[in-house]
């Protein structure tokens, strides 16, 4: 009987532990974004800076973050590559259904379906899942993460750029070819293949300057969203039913029907759970910046980022504790 005992209590000591490392990591990269929100009103960002800032961070500083994620140490174990990426799919190809059905009924405003699309569909991977991600299964999972990210970047610059501009970006209700060879994509192709043909003996002078430039990404895209908040009202920042209800799938409803669909579907819990953490982040910074770049109008993505990232202090955590 004690050792039953003993082994509770071990697993509540270190969800204790995971609990509390989240809500560090999460309360740092929100402090972040009120440094930008000040920044922003003092008029140290904005405007031009930021759409500027915003392309740097889309074309140069991202695929760097990119291309690094597969030059952090030894390669993780084969035989969870091809599942994350498989599971990644099939979680992408549901959510893609999702962002373009359920908007509709989340707004009576056509102009808000784009951004509440996207919201919807994309958490903050790169930013905030790899950090939450290592405080849970530990900072070699990261690779991991960062398999799942692939698909990711991939549908982030493709069907994400599809739902914040419309249709500005199709011809002839075909997408642009050029946005597959844009350099974040070009990095998501090149770190596949790093993972692929398991090479792991890249040297330091291309792996620490690509570190470097990538974590720079992680600040600067904080910064943005902080300063297109400043632009709002405190009111508008406060959010709506639509905003909250969006929040509400975001966070909570999407993550948990993926992971019951993908344990019926017989993945590995491993790679159920990872999948599952990943995607339950607050919605990414790239819609703002995706939203700056094609001059779109910023106020509902930077609304339903500001609360998701807000109540994923506690939403996270709490879905870690039914994983767990």
């Amino acid at each position: 009987m004690g050792c039953p005992k003993s082994g509770k209590s071990f697993v509540f000591q270190n969800t204790i532990i995971i609990f509390a490392a989240m809500i560090v990591v999460m309360m740092t990269l929100f402090a972040i974004v009120i440094v930008g929100y000040v920044a922003g009103k003092l008029g140290y960002l904005g405007g031009d800076f930021d759409r500027q800032l915003s392309r740097l961070v889309i074309n140069l500083t991202c695929p760097a973050l990119i291309l690094s994620s597969a030059m952090t140490g030894e390669l993780p174990d084969r035989q969870y590559i091809l599942p994350l990426l498989v599971i990644s799919v099939v979680t992408y190809a549901v959510l893609t259904g999702v962002a373009f059905l359920l908007p509709r009924y989340l707004t009576n405003q056509k102009a808000d379906e784009g951004a509440i699309g996207f919201a919807l569909m994309f958490g903050n991977v790169g930013f905030m899942g790899y950090p939450v991600v290592a405080s849970i299964f530990g900072h070699e999972a990261v690779f991991y993460a960062a398999v799942l990210n692939v698909v990711n970047t991939f549908a982030v610059f493709t069907i994400g750029t599809i739902l914040v501009t419309g249709r500005s970006e199709v011809e002839g209700g075909r997408f642009q070819k050029k946005v597959l060879y844009s350099t974040p994509m070009l990095a998501a192709y090149l770190t596949m293949l790093i993972v692929i043909l398991r090479i792991d003996n890249i040297p330091a002078w291309v792996s620490q300057p690509l570190t470097m430039i990538g974590n720079i990404t992680v600040p600067a895209a904080l910064l943005i969203i902080g300063s297109s908040m400043s632009n709002l009202s405190v009111r508008s920042l406060l959010g709506n039913p639509t905003v909250y209800a969006t929040a509400l799938f975001r966070l909570a409803l999407l993550p948990i029907a993926i992971y019951y669909l993908c344990s019926v579907l017989g993945f590995s819990t491993f790679v159920v759970n990872i999948n599952t953490v990943v995607i339950a982040m607050p919605v990414a910074t790239y819609g703002t910046i995706l939203c700056l770049k094609y001059n779109k109008d910023t106020t509902m993505m930077t609304e339903v980022t500001f609360v998701t990232t807000l109540l994923s202090m506690g939403t996270i955590p709490l879905l870690v504790l039914m994983l767990l």
